[in-house]
């Protein structure tokens, strides 16, 4: 009979050794090794018998064009900002890993979806680890959730999980979350690598062989990550995340991976006391308390997959009293902030050497394509010359290293949002092509163009 053999595996990325390693040949990890306890992979009959439990499929093969669509798969929730995230709505079989830093609101969303499944007659198992039954209970009623058709399990034992959801059958599973689970196969601790990896294995198999939605709420590490190697965001099919800027009620909702959808949308969620409430027009939202006429200030078309945003860039330049001076980024790559800087310096004289420079979107929106560079750049130059850009215009466009400012995507797409905020003047670049707008557009081809036009605008 095989015995059961121990392993040094890496709580960072899953690399296993025979022995124990202070740092990981594989992503550079310290201390990030743990012992863990294998017990001998099960054959014959009792491997058949693992993985029919764990819903393995039947084995037969099918010509791709005599499989029929399913035209019922999808489930719109009636949460546009939530359906567009997820291409359309919940899939059938589909599994959905759900992350975000504490209190952000992972476990309210989740109760939410519950609640509309249920108002639809489906049945819904909410699985949990963590709270008791009666703090889900009063979190539903705080939430003016439908409970009719909603059941919950307090559980933590895999085997014991999949009993539950063989014998419910519900329509929708919720776990939450995924790191309280684990398997009798492994000795490790709820949470370490070895169970997350195998647990979500045994779920994701669940949901494809019954055709069961699936929502796994996941912990996450101080970095941001979902806690556990990346493998896990590999076994599921979609994984979303929370994101948020310290103190602000608003919520990003974006997904880095979607078999089912595109990975570019993302939805605006604003907190309050019942739940997490949709915002159906952003822009309006992020620009509702911009300081109309102060410097530093300037209004962005953002692009997030197919939806048009304004968010406000804002920058402060100050000069340095506290040693050397510094760049600080929040909502914007910092890398990308010390190149527009180089820029200004380089083809517009602005001189920012011996300042401390900070740029900020408001929001809790994070920009990370180069057509916000030219409204970087303006923000900065208001600020240091301390002279408001003009109040009703927007700006847009790439800078290169030679100072010109190229073109950008989706052009006529920023400059409809731009107009239905009832802005009437856009600074775009002079390249930009097939521009179709009815407001006002000021066309720069270089930095030292765009600084002279902004500032002398009123």
């Amino acid at each position: 009979m095989a015995k059961a053999k121990a392993v040094f595996v890496c709580q960072q990325c899953a690399h296993e050794s025979a022995k124990w390693l202070g740092k990981c040949p594989q992503c550079g990890g310290w201390n990030s090794f743990v012992e863990e306890v294998r017990e001998p992979e099960p054959k014959g009959k009792a491997a058949a018998a693992v993985r029919k439990g764990y819903g393995a499929g039947s084995g037969k093969v099918h010509r791709l064009l005599d499989v029929e669509e399913d035209a019922k798969a999808r489930f719109e929730t009636g949460i546009a900002e939530l359906d567009r995230v997820l291409g359309g709505g919940f899939v059938s079989g589909g599994v959905v890993m759900l992350g975000g830093d504490p209190g952000i609101g992972k476990s309210t969303l989740a109760l939410q979806v519950a609640g509309i499944f249920s108002e639809h007659n489906k049945k819904v198992l909410y699985m949990s680890g963590e709270e008791s039954l009666s703090q889900i209970r009063m979190r539903a009623s705080r939430l003016g959730v439908g409970m009719d058709n909603v059941f919950v399990v307090s559980e933590t034992s895999m085997e014991r999980a999949e009993k539950v959801l063989r014998e419910e059958k519900p329509d929708l599973a919720i776990i939450d979350s995924l790191q309280t689970l684990s398997t009798e196969r492994l000795t490790s601790a709820p949470g370490s690598v070895a169970q997350l990896r195998e647990v979500t294995s045994a779920l994701t198999q669940i949901a494809k062989g019954v055709g069961l939605p699936m929502i796994l709420v996941g912990h996450v590490t101080k970095e941001g990550a979902i806690a556990g190697p990346k493998v896990l965001e590999h076994i599921v099919d979609t994984v979303l995340y929370f994101e948020t800027q310290s103190g602000h009620s608003y919520r990003v909702l974006r997904a880095v991976k979607n078999r089912f959808g595109s990975t570019n949308e993302l939805g605006v969620f604003e907190m309050q006391s019942e739940g997490l409430i949709e915002v159906p027009n952003p822009s309006a939202a992020f620009l509702e308390e911009r300081a109309v006429g102060a410097p530093g200030s300037v209004v962005f078309p953002l692009i997030e997959g197919t939806r048009p945003l304004l968010v406000e860039i804002q920058a402060l330049a100050s000069p340095t009293k506290y040693g050397p001076s510094r760049v600080t980024a929040v909502g914007l790559d910092s890398n990308r902030v010390i190149l527009v800087l180089n820029i200004l310096e380089k083809h517009a004289g602005v001189q920012i050497d011996g300042m401390d420079v900070f740029v900020n979107v408001t929001g809790g929106v994070r920009v990370s394509e180069p057509a916000a560079d030219l409204a970087v750049a303006a923000a900065i130059v208001s600020s240091v010359r301390e002279k408001p850009l003009p109040p009703s215009m927007a700006v847009f466009g790439e800078l290169g290293l030679t100072g010109e400012i190229r073109s950008v995507s989706q052009a006529n797409t920023r400059l409809g949002e731009v107009a239905s905020l009832g802005f009437d003047r856009c600074m775009v670049p002079a390249r930009q092509k097939s521009i179709d707008a009815a407001l006002e557009l000021a066309r720069v081809g270089s930095i030292q163009t765009a600084i002279s036009e902004l500032i002398i605008s009123k």
